[in-house]
């Protein structure tokens, strides 16, 4: 097939497009849920990793949520601010900061507990269809 750039530059034909909408569609979804909890979306999805596993580097949190420290040192310092993290250099080495949960932020996994079963009726895909959804957009991530 002989490529075409009227073609291809039609919104129609962009893989880009649909990702990009359905991702907003789906960070304005969890507005109503995380309203009440005072959290972001970014800010949820720091907590999630906090919540697996705790006191991590800014370094290791930006490498999981394949964000960069300008967009999550920011956050973290409000998230001190309000008292749900405490930041402290590490022993091992000065320039890495650990982030830790305070009790309030360990609290507010109960609080966040219902989200995800919330958001599960706003998309409406089937088991099997949620799961290869998963594996397709980890498959583009991993290629970048």
């Amino acid at each position: 097939m002989k490529y075409d750039p009227d073609e291809a530059l039609k919104l129609k034909n962009q893989i880009c497009f649909p990702l990009y909408a359905a991702a907003r569609k789906i960070i304005s979804d969890y507005q109503p849920y995380l309203k009440p909890l005072g959290i972001t979306y970014t800010q949820y999805i720091v907590f999630m990793v906090l919540w697996e596993e705790d006191r991590l580097s800014v370094s290791e949190i930006c490498d999981r949520l394949l964000l960069d420290s300008g967009t999550i040192t920011p956050l973290l310092k409000r998230l001190e601010s309000e008292g749900y993290v405490l930041r402290s250099r590490s022993a091992a080495d000065e320039r890495s900061v650990i982030v830790s949960l305070t009790e309030k932020g360990r609290a507010l996994k109960e609080k966040a507990a219902e989200v995800p079963l919330n958001m599960s009726s706003c998309v409406r895909l089937e088991p099997a269809e949620g799961q290869e959804l998963y594996r397709l957009l980890h498959k583009i991530l991993e290629s970048t």
